[in-house]
């Protein structure tokens, strides 16, 4: 017998949950790239772009991944020989230095592990030790999605003020925008990154560049920059094709321009408290879970917790034994432990991920949950009781 017939769930840290609405609108025929409604709608998706990232600055929007929005972070802002400091916190704090790496930046790589977040004073003694400013970017990654760790992206520009450092403060936001609160301005980000398939709701394929007028100096003295990363015609388009540097990405467009739709009728604060619910909602099941069994949070303090994505361990092998069983048996897809070991190896089979990011509501949470708890009754691994009687009263209060 089977149980996993009906709709499934990709509880993944990205893709996420696709609503019904960007589902439909990007179900049509091919639209007319050079006039009409489809040029319109392209540009009225930024104005709304910059309310998620609460910014009044410059966007830009690349055909491509998150990976292609650190390039084309990076190409716009260092040059070939000179350095970046990156404070990773897991796997994609190191990817992002691995892309510099790879344009001919030098990377000055302060790891911080996987089950910690960066520590402010650590970075501030490596921007006071750099008086020559060779350093021209602080890269902080805002959610690393393998850990699941939230970074201070405020206190490292605090930090950068402190020592009256003129490196760009540049963010990795493909996590949790839209998810975790983030503030651009305020927070004083000279760079963010984004993608459009986790907070953003829409299938992978557009990579964002969100950049202030203090990086758009940089980028000014720059030569040559790549015509493909440039984001000086993308950010201040005189034709509706350099939106995208070529033929226009249509049915992301349609499809993000619902996405928007639905998150403007929300609201951004509205967007942050729900996503914290939930996450609350998933840590209190996992406490339960937690105290009569080996599942924990791989970040222990939940201030330091992203609401978007949470890291698990869970003695190896039960992760993957768990996340087989809710795949097959429940319909529900649990995130590999990504980054965590060595692939293959025994002990990469001690970690899962849970998406909540997106299009997520609490019967989709306590759903998810159950079939969990499901998965630990039916693998005999040990557990807690009441996970889902917790989980429910944070829904609940």
């Amino acid at each position: 017998m089977t149980r996993s017939h009906g709709r499934e769930y990709l509880a993944i840290p990205g893709p996420s949950v696709m609503p019904d609405a960007v589902l439909r609108a990007m179900h049509r025929a091919a639209p007319n790239i050079y006039a009409g409604e489809l040029v319109e709608m392209a540009y009225s998706l930024v104005p709304d772009l910059r309310r998620v990232a609460r910014t009044s600055q410059h966007v830009a929007v690349y055909i491509g991944n998150g990976h292609a929005a650190w390039e084309a972070a990076l190409a716009n802002t260092v040059a070939p020989g000179e350095a970046v400091l990156v404070p990773a916190t897991g796997r994609f704090g190191h990817g992002w230095a691995d892309q510099a790496q790879g344009l001919g930046i030098a990377t000055d790589i302060i790891d911080f592990g996987k089950s910690a977040p960066l520590d402010l004073n650590r970075v501030e003694d490596a921007l006071r030790a750099d008086t020559a400013h060779r350093i021209k970017a602080v890269l902080v990654t805002h959610v690393d999605t393998s850990t699941s760790v939230l970074n201070d992206v405020q206190g490292v520009r605090a930090v950068l003020d402190a020592v009256g450092h003129p490196a760009l403060l540049m963010a990795d936001c493909i996590a949790s925008l839209g998810c975790d609160r983030f503030e651009m301005d305020d927070w004083g980000v000279d760079v963010m990154v984004a993608a459009s398939q986790k907070g953003l709701m829409t299938p992978p394929g557009l990579g964002l560049v969100f950049f202030s007028d203090k990086a758009a100096a940089v980028r000014a003295r720059l030569s040559p920059v790549s015509r493909y990363w440039d984001w000086v015609p993308r950010a201040n388009p005189t034709q509706f094709h350099m939106f995208s540097g070529g033929t226009a990405p249509t049915h992301h467009i349609y499809g993000l321009r619902a996405a928007l739709d639905l998150m403007m009728d929300e609201g951004m604060e509205a967007i942050w408290a729900r996503h914290d619910r939930l996450a609350r909602a998933i840590w209190a099941a996992v406490a339960a879970w937690g105290q009569g069994g080996s599942l924990r949070c791989n970040i222990e303090d939940p201030a330091l917790r992203s609401r978007a994505v949470t890291a698990l361990r869970l003695d190896a092998p039960d992760a993957t034994r768990l996340r087989d069983w809710t795949e097959s048996e429940a319909g529900v897809t649990l995130g590999i432990g990504l980054g965590m070991a060595e692939p293959g190896s025994p002990e990469s089979h001690g970690f899962f991920r849970i998406g909540h990011m997106g299009h997520l509501n609490a019967q989709m949470v306590m759903g998810m949950l159950g079939s969990i708890e499901a998965g630990f009754v039916a693998l005999d691994i040990d557990h807690g009781a009441g996970a889902l009687s917790a989980a429910a009263r944070v829904i609940a209060a």
